[in-house]
């Protein structure tokens, strides 16, 4: 399938140095033996020959690099921390897709993953565009090599956005179907990026991009190439709220979920955390939770922005405010983790203290259960 048009603001040239020291972040993982579908740590050598400022475009750059980890919860710390540099970050990923039928997120595969513990043992895709959302745009570039499960491939050809990773990191790549049986695939479009640096080209990421694209074709005929899509419209200008009902209808919770703490991130930097536009998007991500049947934190997000609307200095009987308590209420009643509920009563019956809302009995109701 070709790549969508490229009208992406210029970005950094591969190899062109800047000023500032940026990151190399590598992660090439998949499950151990019948279930590897690309053998994913065969590029770590030919990606780490490149000099780290080459592959970020800096003078200098520090590398990471992970090899078939097994534990989703340190790939999370390792790339926080990246993440947290303030200078460029490229992010270079090999491996595999996978979807997880009951939550219908796409994850990615690690060393100890299975069919059956997908859930536990491999990356959701969203936490990457949750981790790099903090990032200032324009710093953050991520070059993908993977194979698809058949449910992920399905999707994805009938939408190349689903890895979208919002609106701040830049992303390349190219994923293919992984195969039934045989010999694993090589990451032959990373493969190919790193022996273009090592050349001694120095070519921006979306030349690179064609240009690795290109090489592997005839050896992957079928393939989805990830490249970006026309420059989107600065923030303030930009209506997200269509594109994020429209994934959270379709059962992308995560994708959602990741978009709005994007803008909720730049609400934040641009207004501050004491601002009506940061509460919004805090109301945003509590109906998102709604959406995607998780109640607790549902709740706990509708709490916090009734609190910040409170600190902003609206009234008790404000209709904004009634309405964050009694959502927050209304998500209350239907935890089924006993423990989470007990855990956010006490927030939530300090707020009915102070706003009662229009619905009497409301707060003696939920002091009788708080009892029982």
């Amino acid at each position: 399938m070709a790549s969508p048009p490229s009208g992406a603001a210029p970005r950094p040239r591969a190899g062109a140095p800047t000023t500032a020291a940026g990151t190399a972040f590598l992660l090439a993982a998949a499950p151990a033996g019948r279930g590897r579908a690309i053998d994913a740590a065969s590029v770590l050598p030919a990606l780490a020959a490149v000099p780290p400022g080459v592959l970020t475009g800096t003078s200098t750059a520090t590398l990471v690099e992970l090899a078939d980890p097994l534990d989703p919860q340190t790939v999370l710390t390792r790339l926080r921390a990246a993440a947290a540099s303030p200078g460029p970050l490229v992010v270079c990923l090999a491996g595999q897709l996978h979807l997880d039928r009951r939550q219908q997120l796409t994850h990615l595969a690690l060393a100890r993953t299975t069919p059956a513990t997908l859930r536990y043992t491999a990356l959701p895709w969203h936490w990457l565009a949750v981790e790099l959302a903090v990032r200032a745009p324009g710093t953050t570039t991520v070059v993908a090599d993977l194979a698809a499960d058949p449910a992920v491939w399905e999707r994805l050809t009938a939408d190349p956005g689903l890895l979208r990773l919002g609106p701040g990191p830049t992303l390349y790549g190219r994923v293919v179907p992984a195969p039934r049986r045989g010999e694993p695939l090589a990451p032959a479009y990373l493969r190919a990026w790193a022996e273009l640096l090592r050349s001694g080209a120095r070519l921006p990421y979306a030349t690179l991009h064609t240009e690795s694209a290109a090489r592997t074709a005839a050896a992957s005929p079928e393939s989805v190439l990830l490249a970006p899509a026309p420059a989107p419209a600065p923030f303030v200008e930009q209506d997200p709220h269509p594109a994020i009902l429209a994934a959270a209808a379709a059962g992308r919770h995560g994708e959602a979920s990741a978009v709005a703490s994007a803008w909720e991130s730049e609400a934040l930097r641009r207004h501050g955390p004491r601002s009506p536009e940061a509460v919004h998007w805090t109301e945003v991500r509590a109906d998102l939770a709604r959406l995607a049947g998780d109640p607790a934190r549902s709740c706990e997000l509708w709490l916090s922005a009734a609190e910040a609307r409170l600190g902003l200095g609206q009234p008790t009987d404000d209709t904004d405010v009634e309405g964050a308590v009694d959502r927050a209420h209304h998500q209350w009643e239907r935890i089924g983790d006993r423990p989470r509920a007990r855990a956010l009563g006490p927030r939530l019956i300090a707020l009915r203290r102070r706003v009662p809302g229009r619905r009497p009995g409301a707060l003696a109701a939920l002091t009788r259960r708080m009892a029982d």
